[in-house]
């Protein structure tokens, strides 16, 4: 909405939707009340803890979530661009003296630095413009707290509701669209230099299951921002992590090209086989709960609800494997596997909501290792098990070659005991024999092993499993797995696939 008419048609538009102050209008669809029912707790779900928050709630309308914020945030500003609409929202909501109502064009308005602790919007991005909407995420970031979040939700694609619209001023983005024009502005921090500032990253982007589950509609999408302190030098020259993961190591093309040689869904060694072998040791029930950190393109997940009737969410901070497992699991129909884009080491989950944490080669990119295990003990019921595997190095000086390439992957690699033993986790290690493992096939094989040739055979070695179960107040862990002292290993059939891509 970059010009005066195009704010014009916004206003007719919404003057047109709003008569009446429904929920009927506001929502843009005749079934609303039913789908507000399960929507509303579910997206309330996601936000974080609520207590004694300061609140920005940009879209109110006639106030269906402000009706639940104000009884547990300390202070509630909820700002709608339609009058009918606000007005609605104070007479049922205006008894709350923590409450405060703002008829404003969100794109507008002005607050002093450090207001708020959390902006939630609702169905109001996709009616701003490109140039509009990274304004604004630039006013947000002013007026969040260090560690504020910025919820919002929006339509992708293309519409939901089914009342008729005689002009339709709504911009259908694609997520990705989102992703990137929310988290590439930063605001620059004066006192710690030009290499320093403020942004958002991902915690969390997902579907709206009420729609999924009401109308078999993937496009309604929530995410979960966080304002973090940006090293604008850090991340090979991107903006964030993820994005320097989208565009160089998990590009759409690289995806593909590992799922080639791994088998359809995987992209993992070992690919079905391993998995199966993995899987086997948690011996899960039907109806249990899993959390798959680093989840790729979901031929893991699927397994495990397919045959065992586990309820699986996949997790991984790459959209592009999550899109790809997205449209995976049209194909799997399989409505107990659910994928988000997610940060495992922000992402926020009530204790013992798992019966089990798997994880399989994604840890080598995170650092503090040890805070996201105590993060998934907490998320694990008691008796809960967690299962990972993850590439590790020998003992140091690594070749300089090596140290080059674990530098421009951005790997943070340790050895077996930092990993484990010196964190508290008391792990005990014997070996079982991976799948068609032939010693021909151990040879150096390319960017997806972790190593470039046979120089690093003495720097990098690989836990594949670790199987570890909760328990009351302390962690047993047993690993299963094997630890050969070069690259990760290929079986015969691998191997051909790769020469073949």
């Amino acid at each position: 909405m970059e010009n005066g008419s195009a704010r014009a048609t916004m206003t007719e538009f919404w003057q047109e939707h709003s008569e009446q102050a429904t929920v009927e209008e506001m929502m843009l669809d005749s079934n609303a009340r039913i789908i507000s029912r399960e929507e509303v707790p579910e997206i309330l779900a996601t936000l974080p803890a609520l207590g004694g928050l300061r609140v920005l709630e940009l879209g109110a309308g006639i106030g269906r979530y402000t009706q639940h914020l104000v009884k547990v945030a300390s202070q509630v500003t909820a700002v709608d661009f339609m009058q009918k609409f606000l007005d609605k929202n104070k007479e049922d909501n205006g008894h709350h003296g923590n409450a405060e109502f703002i008829q404003a064009d969100a794109t507008q308005l002005d607050f002093p630095e450090n207001s708020f602790d959390l902006v939630f919007s609702n169905w109001l991005f996709m009616y701003l413009s490109d140039t509009e909407l990274l304004s604004l995420a630039g006013r947000m970031l002013d007026w969040l707290s260090p560690g504020g979040y910025l919820f919002f939700r929006e339509s992708c694609f293309h519409k939901s509701g089914d009342n008729n619209r005689s002009v339709n001023p709504t911009l259908y983005r694609s997520p990705s669209q989102y992703n990137h024009l929310l988290t590439s502005v930063v605001r620059d921090d004066p006192a710690s230099g030009a290499s320093q500032g403020s942004g958002f990253e991902i915690v969390m982007n997902k579907s709206v299951q009420t729609y999924i589950k009401m109308k078999k509609n993937q496009n309604q999408l929530c995410w979960l921002l966080q304002k973090v302190r940006r090293n604008c030098s850090a991340n090979q020259g991107f903006a964030t992590f993820q994005q320097f993961l989208d565009s160089q190591q998990y590009s759409r093309r690289g995806i593909l090209r590992y799922e080639k040689i791994f088998g359809h869904g995987f992209i993992s060694t070992g690919g079905a086989q391993t998995t199966e072998e993995f899987v086997d040791m948690l011996a899960l029930l039907p109806g249990q709960r899993v959390l798959d950190v680093g989840c790729g393109i979901g031929g893991g997940d699927f397994y495990m609800a397919r045959k065992f009737g586990a309820s699986v969410l996949g997790i991984d901070l790459s959209s592009n494997m999550v899109e790809i497992a997205m449209e995976r699991s049209v194909e799997e129909n399989l409505p107990s596997v659910q994928f988000e884009v997610g940060d495992a080491t922000r992402r926020i989950f009530p204790e013992c909501s798992f019966d089990v944490v798997y994880s399989r080669d994604t840890i080598l990119h995170i650092a503090d290792k040890l805070a996201l295990f105590k993060q998934f003990y907490s998320w694990l019921k008691p008796g809960g098990k967690l299962l990972i595997s993850d590439y590790c190095c020998g003992e140091k000086p690594w070749t300089p070659a090596f140290q080059d390439y674990v530098k421009r992957r951005g790997y943070i690699l340790h050895t077996p005991p930092d990993s484990w033993r010196r964190r508290g986790l008391g792990v005990s290690e014997r070996r079982i024999g991976p799948p068609s493992l032939s010693r021909s096939s151990r040879r150096s094989c390319g960017e997806r092993r972790h190593c470039e040739r046979s120089s690093f055979r003495s720097s990098l070695k690989r836990i594949t499993a670790t199987l570890c179960r909760a328990g009351g107040r302390s962690c047993n862990a047993v690993s299963r797995g094997t630890r050969d002292g070069g690259c990760s290993t290929l079986s015969d059939s691998e191997t051909e696939r790769y020469k073949q891509c």
